[in-house]
């Protein structure tokens, strides 16, 4: 029998030799933003290097993190500032704040930037912004403790999760009123459409699974089954579902599982998990780049960002950024 010894010499080569497995010259050149929630600040990967260029300071508490579509302005929720706070993408100069309702956690960008749709954990509200304007359009109520933000691709539904209330909040941006309501397991965390936006799948970390929302309902959005997981060796209570990416093909969907230190990968036409993909420490959010070739991690307990190979649905890459990184951003080609 090999020894322990051995054993886990053979695991530091395998990693060793997998940080020399990714190509250092990919086709795009993307610029990677990652708030760090306790350090308060931005960390900035070069994903041609995969090296840190820089780190800037963020606010208080920064998590929600997005960027226009023209990628000129990075949006930061800083949470304890009560603001969303503006730089420019390329200098990093801190430009303007944006407001936001108190404790800002959660945004999603309209697809033609006019406007950020603010999930606001305190006063249980969804804050509709005009970046323009810089004003606030309009506050709509909802569930208790707000988090997960999600515009459907024909921009007609805004989605709202609510931790506590357990539901995930159908608002209309037409008149900002809320159409529909659906219950889902405890704790909703992340909402995220299919690029087709025929499904909608809802996180929910305490219960432990993947709601599977149909949106072509007879009577609207229909709840139609939920995902759940398994991992050989993980306490059932660490299998935590939060960030979650699919594919632009709507092939994959990727779901981040907090204290397991796992990402699940789930096949969207069975809704069957087919791999987990060992990352860091509390992996959270996460986001593609571009091509759709790579997908990026936040690890907030090892403070560093894994590097996933999407074709082969592996990790390939570990790199340090700040303390507890908490959300993750690629600029646009």
């Amino acid at each position: 029998m090999q020894s322990l010894a051995g054993r886990y010499g053979l695991i530091a080569g395998v990693f060793l030799l997998s940080q020399t497995m990714l190509p250092s010259s990919p086709a795009f050149a993307n610029k990677v933003y990652v708030s760090n929630e306790k350090g308060n600040t931005v960390t900035v990967i070069d994903s041609e290097t995969w090296e840190p260029i820089t780190e800037f300071p963020a606010g208080n508490r920064p998590r929600g993190i997005g960027i226009s579509p023209g990628g000129d302005h990075l949006y930061v929720c800083a949470s304890d500032d009560d603001t969303i706070k503006v730089f420019d993408a390329q200098t990093y100069e801190f430009l303007w704040s944006l407001p936001s309702g108190p404790d800002p956690e959660l945004f999603v960008i309209s697809p033609d930037g006019s406007k950020l749709y603010v999930s606001n954990e305190d006063d249980n509200l969804v804050t509709v912004v005009d970046t323009q304007k810089r004003t606030i359009v309009a506050e709509v109520p909802v569930g208790v403790e707000p988090e997960g933000m999600a515009i459907s691709p024909d921009v007609r539904f805004v989605v709202n999760t609510s931790e506590t209330t357990n539901m995930a909040h159908f608002i209309a941006t037409e008149d900002y009123q809320i159409k529909h309501n659906i219950l889902v397991d405890q704790r909703p965390r992340y909402a995220r459409f299919t690029n087709d936006g025929r499904t909608l799948y809802v996180s929910s970390e305490i219960g432990g699974t993947v709601s599977v929302i149909d949106m072509l309902g007879e009577t609207g959005p229909e709840l139609t089954g939920k995902i759940s997981f398994e991992v050989s060796g993980v306490q059932p209570e660490w299998l935590q579902p939060v960030g979650m990416r699919i594919t632009s093909d709507n092939k994959w969907l990727f779901v981040a599982l907090g204290p397991a230190n796992r990402v699940a990968v789930i096949d969207t036409a069975s809704n069957e998990v087919v791999r987990y993909v060992l990352v860091g420490q509390r992996v959270w959010q996460l986001d593609f780049t571009p091509d759709e070739k790579y997908l990026l991690t936040t690890n907030g307990n090892s403070n560093d960002i894994t590097v996933i190979d999407v074709a082969s649905q592996e990790a390939v890459k570990s790199i340090q950024v700040g303390q507890q990184p908490w959300g993750v951003v690629v600029a646009p080609d």
